[in-house]
């Protein structure tokens, strides 16, 4: 067991192990987490700007009785310029014990917290790289409703053993470890130490390097060679049991399949929703690219809340219920945030349409893998009625998580289900081989990924645009500044005269909108230029029908009608 200067370690193995209860130094947690820790994203803090965290090597132990955590964390951090002040985010519901830059001991009244910005003064001014450590302990947020607003959630099993975990992609990173609460302040490597009773196993991300048995505890040291999302990290501790296997992928390299859940809840569920994860990763290596992480894991690990995309250990709790298509939605599509979300990140809030809207189509495409056509346009059509047409999907400006799903202002849910029906939308007019270039490229860079070729990346709206308009070899502007930058679907007008069809849009400010349309006429199908409006001649005889795939978002009164039901 790794020690801690300034005696942390000792007060953190009374928390886990001992009958007798810690001893809390210092001044009380605050009841409330504040504003600023409540919000993930957004703005960057100035003194945050173009910082980068090279390495987090991060130490956790609970007690489980009084939901104290007691945590340290090594940051490896570099800059491009010198600093008189370092930041980063952290509760200030947890008292800082210490804190070491370079080794060297930081004077307390050089280490200020007043609204969960972390903001430390050395005695001079540091050059980079450095590093900085943080003992730190105190009772973390309990999650309001997890894992939409999160936290550190303390449940127990049906038996009464504890079952701790955390999700924390609303509110950040900032709720249990010292971070950059930013979608760029992805650690390029974790080492996580959780240290837990002997009874208890501890699951998260990356790979297990070992296990260091104490009298009464033990202590995971998992490690990820990857960069990870900060809210990407994740805590899981419970009895836990575990199935694995090795996936053989169609790229002929082969990696871990694990699944960490609860034995004494529905094991026959576990092994049936552990046989489903294969037929999922071949679908989503022959239709998307290969796995991002095989050096690590494909990981899953049952919680008490819903699900999160946290990174190779991906948190399930859907009650192992498929759907009419024959799968657990859930579960494939927290599997797709692999792709979308972890291998490819958005580079702010404001673009996480990338993440949610791609992860959403993954259903349908999934359902189309396994059934056909049908299926495909069946869940899409269910799906569409949830698309509400709040906000448009993208602001243009920083946005935190809240602001994106809860602001009055915000897309909310049409970031999955508008979303989704943008990329069916985008894939019925470009084709199938150049939208899928267009996806691989965003999560690879490049449009033929093979295993050891390609690395995380960043992306935003601007990124895809670009690569759309590359591979299609023409702009798409007008297509995107439809369906992302206006909150209004375009209208199909359609009349029909006894011998003339007559087609045009209407699209919010009078836009340019140049939607090609497909018009079924007894059955035989020609697409029509609708870049201006457009009249052809019929028979009055003639069954017309206008989009007969379903191939475009558009208001459609129907859906509207549906809504109000």
């Amino acid at each position: 067991m790794r020690m801690f200067a300034m005696g942390l370690l000792p007060l953190m193995l009374l928390g886990a192990c001992a009958t007798r209860e810690p001893i809390i130094k210092g001044e009380p947690s605050r009841e409330l987490s504040t504003p600023y820790t409540l919000k993930s994203g957004g703005f960057a803090p100035p003194l945050q700007k173009g910082l980068v965290i090279d390495h987090a090597d991060l130490w956790f132990n609970f007690d489980f009785k009084r939901r104290v955590l007691f945590g340290s964390a090594t940051l490896k951090i570099d800059s491009e310029r010198p600093r008189r002040t370092l930041s980063v985010d952290l509760d200030t519901r947890f008292k800082v014990e210490n804190v070491w830059i370079n080794g060297k001991p930081v004077p307390a009244g050089n280490i200020k917290n007043p609204d969960g910005q972390l903001l430390i003064t050395p005695q001079q001014a540091v050059s980079f790289p450095l590093t900085i450590k943080i003992d730190y302990y105190g009772q973390p947020r309990k999650p309001p409703n997890p894992p939409w607003d999160g936290g550190v959630m303390w449940s127990q099993t049906p038996s009464g053993e504890p079952w701790v975990v955390t999700a924390v992609q609303g509110e950040g990173c900032d709720l249990f470890w010292p971070c950059i609460d930013q979608p760029f302040g992805e650690p390029r490597q974790a080492d996580i130490h959780i240290t837990v009773p002997s009874n208890l196993v501890a699951a998260s991300n990356g790979n297990l390097v070992k296990v260091t048995e104490q009298e009464t505890a033990k202590t995971y040291h998992w490690k990820t060679s990857s960069a990870v999302n900060t809210y990407g990290i994740a805590l899981n501790i419970g009895p836990y049991e575990k199935l694995e296997s090795r996936f053989r992928s169609i790229y002929n390299n082969a990696y871990p399949l694990v699944y960490y859940y609860l034995p004494e809840v529905n094991p026959e569920g576990a092994q049936a929703l552990f046989s489903e994860l294969p037929e999922m990763l071949s679908f989503f290596e022959r239709v998307i690219g290969p796995y991002p992480f095989p050096q690590e894991k494909v990981g899953v690990v049952q919680t008490p809340h819903k699900g999160m995309e946290h990174q190779t250990i991906n948190a399930y709790g859907n009650n192992y219920e498929k759907d009419e298509y024959g799968f657990d939605w859930l579960m494939q599509h927290e599997l797709a945030h692999e792709w979308f979300g972890n291998q490819m990140t958005n580079t702010n809030w404001d673009h996480m349409w990338l993440h949610e809207g791609l992860g959403t189509y993954m259903q349908p495409l999934y359902a189309q893998y396994l059934h056909g056509d049908l299926a495909y346009k069946a869940y899409l059509n269910k799906i569409r009625k949830n698309v509400s047409n709040s906000a448009p999907i993208v602001s243009g400006m920083p946005r935190s998580e809240k602001e994106v799903y809860t602001s009055q202002n915000g897309p909310g849910l049409d970031l999955y289900y508008k979303g989704a029906w943008i990329m069916h939308t985008l894939r019925g007019l470009v084709g199938d081989k150049i939208f899928f270039d267009i996806v691989k490229e965003l999560v690879y860079d490049t449009t033929e990924p093979r295993p050891g070729n390609f690395s995380p990346v960043y992306r935003d709206t601007n990124d895809f645009i670009r690569i759309a308009n590359k591979h299609y070899g023409q702009s798409l502007d007008w297509f995107f500044d439809i369906y992302l930058y206006q909150s209004a679907l375009p209208r199909l007008n359609v009349s029909r005269s006894k011998t003339t069809l007559n087609l045009s849009w209407t699209v919010p400010q009078a836009m340019p909108f140049p939607m090609p349309v497909e018009v079924s006429i007894n059955g035989d199908i020609e697409t029509l230029d609708l870049s201006q409006p457009r009249s052809i001649v019929i028979n009055p005889d003639d069954v017309v029908i206008v989009d007969p795939q379903s191939k475009i978002l558009r208001f459609e009164q129907r859906y509207e009608d549906i809504k109000k039901q």
